[in-house]
């Protein structure tokens, strides 16, 4: 495993492929009031590369650029969060994107258990360890540790939509999938908006 530290950015000319898978750390979970701290993005050979955003900061036009570019797809666990996250913080919306958290909902339905250490349990027979979830992302100076956990929540994804594309496509799935995660975007905007818990659809 290897990881990049980029401030701010990423570099000029990155060609991260067709495929991302991206994650973000922030300072607590409400995507309007915590600041996003550190964007991690792999292109499922092994390498992660990691972008520290700093306080204030409202531009990062490189990953803006991945984040709506049509040709790559974006993939992530829980995208509604980080989707909101980087959304909020530059004003890009991620699309398309796929979810592992859907599409395990989908169809691991003999579960309760969708956690992304879940995941890599049961489908790819590894252990992935939370130790450093809770940590503080926004020092001015992540430790080795805080870099290879938030690696690590990347570099796992790629084999993991795999997994499951497999199984949505034996359990006839698929389509239902693909339009859940192409409303997705707007999932996270009306988060933003202020619907988060307001189920819009329901009759009352």
């Amino acid at each position: 495993m290897t990881n990049y530290l980029h401030q701010g950015d990423l570099p000029d000319q990155l060609d991260l492929g067709p495929v991302v898978a991206i994650d973000c750390e922030t300072m607590g979970l409400h995507p309007r009031r915590d600041r996003l701290c550190l964007v991690q993005l792999s292109s499922g050979d092994g390498t992660a590369h990691l972008v520290q955003i700093a306080p204030g900061q409202t531009v990062a036009a490189n990953l803006a650029r991945i984040l709506t570019d049509p040709s790559v797809l974006k993939l992530f666990h829980y995208g509604r969060f980080d989707i909101a996250a980087m959304y909020n913080t530059f004003g890009a919306l991620a699309a398309p994107v796929y979810c592992t958290k859907i599409a395990s909902r989908l169809v691991r339905t003999y579960t309760d258990r969708h956690g992304l250490r879940n995941l890599v349990q049961d489908l790819l027979g590894s252990d992935l360890s939370k130790y450093q979830q809770s940590s503080d992302w926004g020092a001015a100076e992540l430790t080795k540790a805080q870099l290879d956990y938030a690696a690590s929540d990347v570099l796992y994804l790629h084999d993991l939509r795999r997994a499951l594309d497999l199984m949505l496509e034996r359990e006839g799935r698929s389509a239902l999938a693909q339009a859940c995660f192409d409303f997705l975007p707007t999932r996270a905007q009306l988060d933003l908006a202020g619907w988060p818990e307001t189920d819009i659809f329901a009759h009352s």
